[in-house]
């Protein structure tokens, strides 16, 4: 068992990569994660922001999270990805687009180590406000 110097939680692995910060804002849970994530992280939050300017921002599981009467989009830094969470709807509808990346239901891996496709994203993002806007209705 090995655990976390700052949080003080318990893991199985050494090291294990974890989000042990309490954050109260996206701008800070940004500057939180790892270096070569970070302008990944704010390219992701202005795309969405862009995209869907009526949605209010908050966290949400700890996660930078874009609301608009329900859950528009969330993201998450991880060791390798940046997790993009729009909805198993969302990664149904844009399978085809979505084939080179790792995909579950519900979310995208998008690789730190590769550029973001910024139109994708803003068609995900647009997709899920018109799917939030049909939802309240």
């Amino acid at each position: 068992m090995w655990q976390c110097p700052k949080c003080g939680r318990d893991f199985k692995n050494t090291n294990q990569g974890h989000y042990c910060g309490k954050v109260e804002s996206i701008d800070a849970y940004i500057i939180e994660q790892a270096e070569d994530a970070q302008p990944l992280l704010r390219e992701i939050y202005e795309t969405v922001r862009a995209n869907a300017p009526n949605a209010v921002e908050k966290l949400s599981w700890q996660m930078p999270t874009f609301w608009q009467g329900e859950n528009l989009v969330q993201f998450a830094a991880h060791k390798k990805h940046i997790g993009l969470y729009p909805g198993g709807e969302a990664t149904a509808f844009f399978a085809d687009r979505l084939a080179g990346y790792k995909v579950s239901k519900g979310s995208i891996h998008l690789p730190i180590d590769k550029p973001i496709d910024h139109d994708l994203l803003a068609d995900i993002v647009r997709w899920r406000v018109e799917q939030a806007e049909q939802n309240k209705l």
